[in-house]
């Protein structure tokens, strides 16, 4: 549990903006061909940065998480559509790949990752900031959607640890992050415990990404900056950020951009050079 943190532990790392003036930026993600993808929350734009050029495409909505498949195309959260959709950047088609679970509409899909065998897992925090109502959904590679989690206060970010094995789910609101086995066969999250709690900075953890050194790096909004914890839940390092509203973060594959993160404050991407490249995402 933080407590009183140890300014030793504050890292003054090398930044390089890569983008500004951005409309609410989150779910960086980097796709097969080495282009950097995100979302602009409130333009309903997705954007591709690649070599120093922007391309946005508008998508409407309010996009937020975004991953990328084996086949390059962008699935993403839409919370005012209370949809995951997907984008095929070749033809520029966009489909809804899923909008309910248990015959009710999803509710403000928040961010998602794939897991080893091509499942969609997303977070759905719905109007969940003060009680706790909100929910995790599984979309499996079979098309079927489930609830694998409830009874969470803003379930946000998620990321794959331990090879796969482990899920993590940041608890926004109680400033906290869980963690549980993840059983791809039968999509389900066993033994979910809370792993780390008292986050500094509110409302608290947002997105994360894990590194190569198998630390865990999550942006902290409200927070100013990207923590790092190590393996055994320990705080090893928080890389400050301008900007008091870290959304998320993405490793870039090459190593070359480093540590990607999205800032709402200022509406910025960055980039943190020195901390890449990270551990591989799985994709369907």
């Amino acid at each position: 549990m933080e407590s009183h943190i140890d300014r030793s532990l504050l890292v003054a790392s090398y930044l390089q903006c890569l983008v500004q003036g951005l409309s609410f930026p989150e779910g960086p993600v980097f796709a097969p061909d080495g282009s950097l993808w995100f979302v602009e929350l409130k333009a309903g734009n997705l954007a591709r940065w690649h070599k120093g050029e922007l391309i946005r495409v508008p998508v409407g909505g309010a996009p937020n998480g975004a991953a990328a498949d084996s086949e390059g195309r962008i699935w993403f959260c839409d919370s005012r559509q209370n949809a995951i959709r997907r984008l095929d950047p070749r033809s520029g088609t966009i489909e809804t790949m899923a909008d309910r679970v248990s015959g009710l509409p999803l509710q403000k899909p928040n961010d998602l990752a794939f897991d080893r065998a091509g499942n969609l897992i997303f977070t759905c925090p719905g109007d969940s900031r003060e009680e706790p109502t909100g929910t995790v959904c599984c979309l499996s590679k079979n098309g079927e959607v489930s609830i694998v989690a409830s009874g969470l206060r803003f379930p946000n970010g998620l990321a794959f640890i331990e090879d796969g094995k482990t899920l993590v789910i940041a608890e926004t609101y109680l400033q906290r992050l869980w963690r549980g086995v993840w059983d791809t066969a039968d999509c389900q999250w066993h033994e979910p415990q809370v792993w780390i709690e008292g986050v500094e900075g509110k409302p608290g953890p947002d997105g994360m990404a894990l590194g190569a050194d198998g630390c865990l790096y999550v942006a902290v909004y409200g927070g100013g900056g990207i923590r790092a914890y190590s393996p055994d839940g320990r705080l090893s390092a928080i890389h400050e950020i301008p900007g008091s509203n870290p959304t998320n973060c993405a490793f870039d594959p090459t190593g070359q951009l480093g540590l990607v993160v999205t800032e709402a404050a200022h509406g910025k991407l960055w980039s943190l050079p020195g901390l890449g490249p990270g551990s591989p995402l799985h994709q369907r």
